[in-house]
């Protein structure tokens, strides 16, 4: 049995991903930042589940906008004894903010090609690391990271220590370029660790670039995230249909990835395009500096905004406790008001003794 965690898993290339895994009988745990309670996910996973045949698919909630949300899951998963199951972790995760669409942050307010495309992926991987280590010797665990061709105009040697990092519109590429950096860097961090047993290390980092693929990202960036775009695609749609390819297609180069025996010997940080192994395009990809630049400055990044974080949610948490007391408080008092003054009745002391004037008490005298 293969268990595999898979981002990205409910549209586009990642299901169709999915859904081919899940057909040869693998467990799949889906990514998602819907909660497991959702009834879309409930839906989608009961029929992934028939039209698979295979009982063996789950979600987890982990929202890739949330440093906090990737800390919770993430150490869930390590903490867990004996160290979880893992034979690959698919990275198919993206997002796009289109030419004319509204510009969007993630929770800890970080542009989102940045934030979403790759420090979650950096923060996720820097986190299950152990768990990654932890996987017997004779266990082929693969780490597969989803790229494009856009990479070869990103730029990360001058990144700015702001919220928006990487150079003004080149987003996009330069958050590509920042996961190839990485992987290669996390293969170099993995084959660097000692294992207890003394074996070697048998997990391979793999990149993949599908293509070009008619998926909900590439639908984005042709329409340019306007109405008129939309109509322009839709008009244009029998075109598009022939040039690019369908989600399945595109998912193949992500299954040689994960099933070539081939791939998970020798080195790692191989690239897929299309199913073809090829040669970087840009030098910084193993540039040695440039990945220790890259890796500094994002744990720096990551620790100041989850102390940012963590303090927000302190200011949240007391002020919902006040307010919580408060309502209690006005709730005590309404309540204790209405039972003294029932049909128009005197309140009585509280040691049950009636107050003077009080109709019982003429009555007594």
């Amino acid at each position: 049995m293969i268990t595999g965690n898979l981002q990205g898993g409910t549209s586009g290339i990642g299901a169709a991903v999915a859904q081919s895994l899940a057909q040869r009988g693998a467990q799949v745990i889906l990514l998602t930042h819907h909660a497991p309670s959702d009834p879309f996910l409930v839906d989608y996973i009961d029929d992934l589940r028939a039209a698979t045949s295979n009982e063996l698919i789950y979600a987890e909630q982990v929202d890739l906008s949330s440093l906090h949300s990737i800390r919770l899951f993430a150490t869930k998963w390590v903490d867990n004894a004996p160290p979880r199951r893992l034979d690959m972790v698919i990275l198919c995760a993206n997002t796009l903010t289109p030419k004319y669409g509204k510009k969007a942050v993630t929770q800890d307010k970080l542009d989102p090609a940045w934030g979403i495309n790759y420090l979650a992926n950096f923060h996720l991987l820097s986190i299950l690391s152990p768990a990654i280590r932890a996987q017997p010797a004779d266990r082929d665990v693969r780490i597969i990271f989803g790229t494009c061709s856009s990479y070869i105009g990103g730029n990360v040697r001058a990144l700015r220590d702001t919220r928006e990092p990487l150079p003004s519109g080149k987003e996009y590429g330069g958050s590509k370029l920042a996961v190839m950096v990485f992987a290669q860097a996390f293969q170099k961090h993995l084959d660097a660790y000692e294992r207890p047993d003394k074996e070697a290390i048998n997990a391979r980092v793999i990149l993949v670039d599908p293509g070009l693929t008619r998926t909900p990202g590439m639908r984005r960036w042709l329409t340019m995230g306007s109405l008129w775009g939309l109509l322009i695609y839709m008009v244009t749609w029998p075109l598009w249909w022939l040039i690019l390819k369908s989600p399945v297609q595109g998912a193949q180069s992500f299954l040689r990835a994960a099933m070539e025996a081939e791939l998970g010997r020798g080195v790692g940080g191989r690239l897929i395009k299309e199913c073809r192994e090829v040669d970087y395009l840009k030098t910084e990809v193993r540039d040695e500096e440039v990945a220790k630049k890259l890796w500094g400055f994002s744990e720096k990044q990551i620790e100041a905004l989850e102390k940012e974080g963590a303090v927000r949610r302190a200011v949240e948490k007391r002020e919902k406790e006040v307010e919580k007391k408060e309502k209690e408080k006005e709730k005590k008092t309404d309540s204790s008001t209405s039972s003294g003054n029932v049909d128009g009745a005197p309140a009585t002391s509280g040691n049950g003794v009636k107050t003077p004037g009080s109709r019982r008490s003429r009555k007594a005298g």
